[in-house]
């Protein structure tokens, strides 16, 4: 017979918050219900969620109980959620697992909270689910804007022929291969010169000042994950007067990535600040808020704006670079950022939203949502629609961890896909292939209400961070055949 088991993901789609109780009610479950049937520890563990008081005083699930229930501290009381959330728009409900709604339930309570929405790409995240959107009264929760700031998608257009990338696929490959770097410490030894460098909120705050260097280092450079540099073919069924392009196909260059170590610091720093100063439920922990009103929130306004200007300076070099060595100017470039947070007006008056992995859709503005190394990415315009607070999905999202990824999928299954969808891979593992994403069309189906598109993006030669940076996959090629190409 089995051990019986639960993992965390299980706990928490059961509503079990994050924190000490998940290890606790792990162990207490190996140790003492190890030979139970799992349908009657499940029932069990959902009533010591629900009633704790009930069970403090038992030998076995006290120590579970005695974690849920609420700590006493008369020097300090906190900040309680509110007994009712606020309503959210879900859309694509199919599509979101379990602990993504948990958590934007969680976020629905907190006092602050005014507007929600879940996008059809939601999963799990810290704080906020990724996919999820926050409007706030005069706050912001630097975890709601996420640890990635001002991450986004640039799409270069050029009126190239896309015969060209099958007919100088080494040309292409090499473009991207010294076009950017990719990894989280990766720096240039001689860094690029841009603007964004001598912006005044480098010198306002001591954090700034002191990340300076390694931002300028990490210039033009890409990241790791999920971040990529791509050539495809853009496909523009008829014209659109908000794109402005003329019905075709052309080539195009498409990037992800977003703030480097500069936004990973201001997030990390701010969150500890937010964290000190109001103190949540564990379940709300990483939602603590930080007043515009107050000195800390001021800061961290500023320095995630830099983050999100010195995300964009980044994907212009990649791409300035790119169209020099292609000898073409581009003939549209379309940008959208996510992981960062607006002062907007909704139901007449001004919110702050948090779009944590979802795309500013506005009326008639553009935005590009991508697919996978495989998938076709989608040139868009925004709807406006307001239950949505003017947002869409970033993206596919996840649909297997990175964890379940690297144990679920083969590098065989990875080569036959690339080899499918004819599709070049310099770098990018396993968590990265296609399968480990939701499927992109359904996605879009999901949300119709939300966008419109105007183009797709279809992958043909694709950079991400890897091991296997110099060479693409390509199963029925040997090492000294694709050198020698």
């Amino acid at each position: 017979m089995n051990k019986l088991s639960i993992s965390a993901k299980e706990l928490r789609t059961l509503g079990y918050p994050e924190g000490p109780v998940i290890p606790v009610t792990m162990n207490v479950v190996e140790k003492h219900y190890k030979f139970h049937q799992k349908d009657e520890v499940v029932l069990l563990l959902q009533s010591v969620l629900a009633t704790p008081e009930e069970y403090k005083t038992s030998p076995t699930l006290g120590m579970i109980a005695e974690k849920l229930l609420p700590k006493s501290n008369p020097a300090f009381e906190g900040i309680g959620l509110n007994e009712v959330g606020i309503e959210v728009s879900v859309f694509g409900a199919e599509h979101i697992d379990q602990n993504a709604l948990n958590q934007m339930s969680v976020a629905a309570k907190l006092p602050i909270s005014v507007a929600g929405a879940l996008m059809p790409d939601a999963h799990h995240g810290y704080g906020l689910p990724i996919g999820g959107v926050l409007a706030t009264t005069n706050a912001i929760i630097p975890y709601g804007v996420g640890v990635d700031i001002g991450c986004r998608m640039c799409l270069s257009v050029f009126d190239i022929d896309p015969k060209e990338i099958s007919n100088k696929p080494s040309f292409f490959a090499r473009e991207l291969a010294e076009a950017t770097l990719f990894g989280s410490g990766s720096q240039f030894r001689e860094p690029s010169n841009h603007p964004i460098m001598d912006h005044e909120a480098f010198g306002q705050l001591p954090l700034l000042q002191s990340l300076h260097g390694r931002a300028w280092r990490q210039l033009g450079s890409s990241g790791s994950g999920n971040h990529f540099v791509e050539f495809g073919v853009v496909a523009i069924p008829e014209k659109d007067e908000t794109l402005g392009i003329e019905a075709g196909n052309y080539i195009g260059l498409l990037s992800h990535s977003g703030s480097r170590a500069l936004g990973a610091n201001i997030a990390n720093h701010y969150t500890k600040v937010a964290i000190d100063k109001r103190r949540l439920p564990q379940e709300a922990k990483n939602l603590a808020w930080l007043s515009l009103d107050e000195e800390a929130g001021q800061e961290y306004w500023i320095a995630m704006t830099l983050a999100g200007d010195y995300a964009s300076a980044c994907h212009h070099i990649i791409h300035d670079k790119i169209a020099k060595q292609l000898g073409r100017t581009a003939i549209k470039r379309v940008e959208n950022h996510h992981n960062f947070a607006w002062k907007e007006t909704h139901l007449g008056k001004e919110v702050i939203v948090h779009r944590k992995g979802a795309t500013p859709a506005n009326k008639n503005v553009l935005g590009i949502i991508p697919g996978s190394m495989t998938a076709d990415g989608f040139i868009v315009k925004g709807k406006g629609e307001a239950s949505a607070l003017h947002s869409a999905s970033h993206g596919a999202g996840r649909k297997m961890s990175r964890t379940q990824a690297l144990s679920a999928i083969t590098q065989k299954s990875l080569n036959e896909i690339l080899e499918k969808h004819s599709v070049k891979l310099l770098g990018g593992g396993l968590d990265e292939a296609p399968y480990a994403y939701k499927d992109i069309e359904a996605v879009m189906q999901s949300q119709t209400q939300l966008v419109e598109v105007i183009g797709r993006f279809t992958p043909k030669i694709v950079k991400m961070c890897g091991a296997e940076t110099n060479q693409w996959r390509n199963p029925k090629k040997t090492k000294k055949q694709i050198e020698g190409e």
